[in-house]
């Protein structure tokens, strides 16, 4: 059997909203076997968002366990709870979230650098990535200076330079246009069965959602298995 690289189990979240207390997650259970590709749907507020930050240790759950790579990331401090990020796990979003004073290049070198690789070594892989991702001649190009499947795309290099054993993903498509997203969702299912990198993406994109292994939709707090 595959080793699990994601195992979230009994995850709670709620939020107060003036005097309501809403239950977003109640007991949530998953596990992500290495190279392993599921996709999260539910209805709009239903708490997709709020599931994949407690599995990125963004935020932190009211109760249960999230183990990414057989730690538990909420039992972490701060600063090694940002290593194991780092060093496990690669963030894509709805919006690309690249820093606009930078190139592309320096964007997807950036989570090298952060852990201390040398400057030369970390600018050599982020170029090889951003070509693997069709970027290779606009590696000095800001973001401003990129289309929206560009940015798009560069984020994607920038999740998967540090060869992540798990890429979570938010909405990645739902900023594009048709073309551009199917050509960014079938770049990371590329990259997946190369890298061997695990998927989890939240969409609402159904067609999307069947290219996946599993799909879940998340209801009343909890993850079903779609059939």
């Amino acid at each position: 059997m595959s080793e699990m690289v994601l195992v979230a189990s009994g995850v709670r979240r709620s939020f107060r909203q003036g005097p309501v207390e809403l239950q977003v997650l109640q007991g949530v259970a998953l596990q992500v076997a290495a190279g392993e590709r599921i996709a999260i749907i539910g209805a709009s507020g239903s708490g997709k968002t709020t599931l994949l930050q407690i599995l990125g240790g963004l935020d932190r759950p009211d109760g249960g366990t999230v183990r990414i790579a057989g730690q538990d990331i909420h039992a972490l401090g701060e600063a090694q709870r940002g290593v194991l990020r780092n060093r496990a796990l690669g963030f894509i979003y709805q919006f690309h979230h690249l820093l606009p004073e930078f190139s592309a290049l320096e964007n997807v070198a950036m989570p090298l650098l952060v852990r201390r690789m040398p400057v030369t070594a970390a600018r050599e892989q982020a170029r090889e990535v951003l070509s693997r991702v069709g970027l290779a001649q606009r590696l000095s190009h800001r973001p401003h200076q990129l289309s929206g499947g560009e940015r798009q795309r560069a984020a994607v290099a920038r999740a998967l330079v540090t060869r992540p054993q798990v890429v979570l993903a938010d909405e990645p498509t739902g900023n594009l246009d048709g073309g551009n997203a199917a050509q960014v969702f079938e770049l990371m299912l590329e990259l997946n069965r190369e890298q061997g990198t695990s998927l989890i993406v939240v969409t609402h994109d159904l067609r999307l959602a069947g290219r996946m292994e599993r799909v879940y939709e998340l209801n009343g707090g909890t993850l079903q298995v779609r059939a």
